[in-house]
């Protein structure tokens, strides 16, 4: 009697019944959820230190493509500078001149001032407890003074140039902000100030899913001070993640203050 081929192994994705691009996606956010978690337990100066290196890196990362970009021959041209040019114009060529600089002077621009701006977000959000339109615009005016001052622009008055682009900056930041406001959930943004702090809280944690939890109890700000195990019990909350939000309600005096 013939003897039976052997069976096919099964496909990679049947193997344990998960997807291995599932699997991983699952890690990959597992272990971000962990590194959000351990940020929140931080000092108010380690959190802005590592958002503010992460971010450089990504402004040096998008400046560098771009310097790439233009330096391929998609730069636009800068017209010469007359000799007797005002001051005011002479700004205006040295933004030009950032603005379409080689990989290593826009990596350098970028990351100063992707990295400002996410550092003075960080510390922001920690004051106030909400990203709101007053720490959206401190966060762009000091960007855009350190990235005036570091580009070279603004001779021969780097200072109040330097100002000026910052109020330039937070301007244009503060009008984006505005529409974001108005063309997302219009509704029930008044509700949203009582959970801003709880918000925050939960995203800096990686549990922001449980923010529904508190809504459906009406745990708000309010509550955070006197929020107990039982509490967090009755709204659904698995036993983890009540640990984890307990403990940084007592880590954190911003949360355990009294509203």
């Amino acid at each position: 009697m013939a003897s039976s081929s052997p069976s096919p192994s099964p496909p990679a994705q049947a193997r344990g019944g998960r997807n291995p691009l599932e699997e991983w996606s699952g890690r990959v956010r597992a272990l971000e959820a962990g590194f959000r978690a351990w940020m929140a337990k931080q000092p108010i100066h380690v959190e802005a230190a590592v958002t503010t290196a992460a971010g450089a890196v990504q402004g040096g990362a998008l400046g560098g493509l771009m310097g790439s970009i233009t330096a391929d021959g998609g730069a636009p041209w800068v017209p010469p500078l007359p000799p007797n040019a005002n001051p005011q114009a002479m700004a205006s060529f040295k933004q030009a001149q950032a603005l379409a600089a080689g990989p290593l002077v826009q990596a350098r621009n970028f990351a100063v001032m992707s990295g400002t701006n996410a550092g003075i977000s960080c510390v922001m959000r920690r004051i106030r407890g909400v990203d709101d339109i007053q720490g959206s615009m401190t966060a762009a005016f000091g960007s855009g003074v350190l990235f005036s001052l570091v580009s070279g622009m603004g001779t021969p008055n780097p200072v109040a140039n330097a100002i000026t682009s910052g109020v330039g900056f937070a301007v244009f930041q503060g009008g984006f902000f505005m529409i974001g406001q108005r063309f997302s959930k219009p509704q029930g943004v008044s509700e949203h100030n009582y959970y801003a702090r709880t918000s925050s809280m939960l995203q800096n944690l990686g549990l922001e899913k449980y923010e529904k939890n508190f809504r459906k109890g009406l745990l708000t700000d309010h509550t955070l001070p006197l929020l107990t195990d039982s509490a967090l019990k009755d709204v659904k909350i698995p036993p983890g993640p009540r640990l984890i939000i307990l403990d940084q309600i007592k880590r954190d005096p911003w949360l355990a203050k009294a509203q």
